[in-house]
Parts: C-alpha cells; structure tokens; sequence
C-alpha cells in the first residue's frame, strides 16, 4: 500500500510516497538515485546491498522500506564526508581491496558496521564476520587487511 515513510538517510530527512512494502534497495535506487547500493541475488545472501540501519548492517534487497520508518540509514554514498573518503573507504583503495568493484560497497557497509561495533577486532573476527559477504574475484585477503589496517589506525568508524 502506498503510505508516507520517513527516515533519516545519510544525515538527511527523507519523506517519500511509496509501496511500504517495496524493499529498500529498490527505493534507494531507483526512487532516491543512489546506485552504490548493488543488487546481487536478492535473497540476503550475498551482501552485495548492505546498508546500515541504526548502526547495523542490514541487507536491503530484504528489508521493505516501512521497516526503516523513523531510522537513521546509511548508504556508501553517505560514508564520506565534505569529499573525503572514510579511512576505511581510503584502505579499500591503499589495498587494491577490490577487482571488478561490484561487491565493494556492501564490503564496505559490513566493514564499518563491524568497526562500529567493535573498533579494534581480531583477524578472526573480521573473517567471521565478513564471511557472509561475497566477492567473485577473490579479494578477500585483501579485504581483511583493509580492515585491519582501518582498525589499527584509528578503529574510527563514525
């Protein structure tokens, strides 16, 4: 049913007329234009989608967009501020933590939830929790040590 939903995205109010029942991604970007979010099964399996929704990260190719009424949510295009890229955005590319880039931002999104989470994790702890986010070219290594690196500097996730 088309309804009225607000919530707060990337710092920013948002109020749209919308399927309630539409899952964010598609709102995200088809409705608000923001494409850095990636459709990749739509099942909540690969993680391609990942955004956070009050400092937790959520797969948004799951998630109808009534279930973030009054929230704060994060995309990777709100991650950088005044035009600078996050420290962990900036370890990403340090890192070469990336090949084709497709699964990147939900790499990302996951990462920093983590970071929020917990500043300094174990290696073990980012694979584990890393471990649901999937990358076809096999960046992984290099994942993790974008991680850490961003751990190690500061653990400052925002």
């Amino acid at each position: 049913m088309v309804q009225a939903v607000s919530f707060t995205l990337n710092g920013k109010p948002v109020k749209l007329n919308v399927d309630d029942e539409r899952k964010l991604l598609w709102v995200l970007r088809y409705d608000l234009a923001l494409t850095g979010t990636k459709f990749g099964c739509g099942e909540a399996l690969c993680g391609a989608c990942t955004v956070i929704v009050n400092k937790e990260a959520v797969r948004s190719c799951a998630i109808p967009v009534k279930d973030v009424a009054g929230k704060r949510v994060l995309t990777i295009e709100g991650l950088s501020r005044d035009a600078q890229l996050h420290p962990l955005q900036h370890a990403f590319l340090e890192r070469h933590a990336f090949q084709c880039g497709f699964c990147t931002p939900g790499m990302i999104m996951s990462a920093y939830a983590l970071l929020l989470a917990k500043p300094h994790p174990t290696r073990d702890e980012i694979v584990r929790h890393m471990d649901d986010n999937l990358c076809r070219c096999g960046s992984h290594t290099r994942i993790v040590a974008a991680i850490e690196a961003t751990a190690a500097a500061k653990g400052d996730a925002r």
